[in-house]
């Protein structure tokens, strides 16, 4: 039998892992509000955390979250002193069937998740769309905001 060594990606390492590792663990520590670090004791307890995804265009930053299995009036998204945040809720389906749950992967409850946005945005201007489980904003840029070009001329 003959090991074939797995190639892997060992040589690189995203610089932004530490930091969204302790931005992960922060938001579990307050989103539970008891402490709990690990992700099964937040399954129990009722809590999970949805992923997000955070753009930052010329025009706009744009932030994705997934939310499956949700409907747009189990959402709340609110901007206030430039703090987005999150909330919603999950509910668990209950359907009367005469079976026992052997084994259950799937998330529920509440969430929250709250980002800090650059004070480059304009929170009176962002746009909500919800498809397929998705929720994306679009927050505009404020215009004095925006990159512009400059025109040196060589005499």
């Amino acid at each position: 039998m003959m090991i074939v060594p797995r190639k892997s990606n060992a040589g690189w390492k995203n610089p932004f892992y530490e930091l969204d590792k302790f931005q992960r663990d922060l938001n579990r520590f307050f989103d539970l509000g008891q402490g709990m670090a690990d992700q099964d004791a937040s399954l129990l307890a009722g809590y999970w955390t949805p992923a997000v995804e955070v753009l930052d265009h010329k025009d706009n930053v744009i932030v994705r979250a997934e939310l499956p299995g949700l409907v747009k009036e189990d959402i709340e998204v609110t901007i206030e002193n430039n703090v987005l945040s999150i909330r919603g809720e999950k509910k668990q389906e209950h359907e009367q069937k005469e079976a026992e749950v052997v084994r259950s992967e799937r998330y529920y409850g509440v969430f929250h998740r709250a980002f800090t946005l650059p004070s480059s945005v304009d929170s009176a201007r962002v746009n909500a769309k919800f498809h397929n489980g998705v929720l994306e904003l679009t927050i505009a840029k404020k215009e004095d905001a925006k990159p512009r070009q400059i025109r040196v001329e060589v005499k």
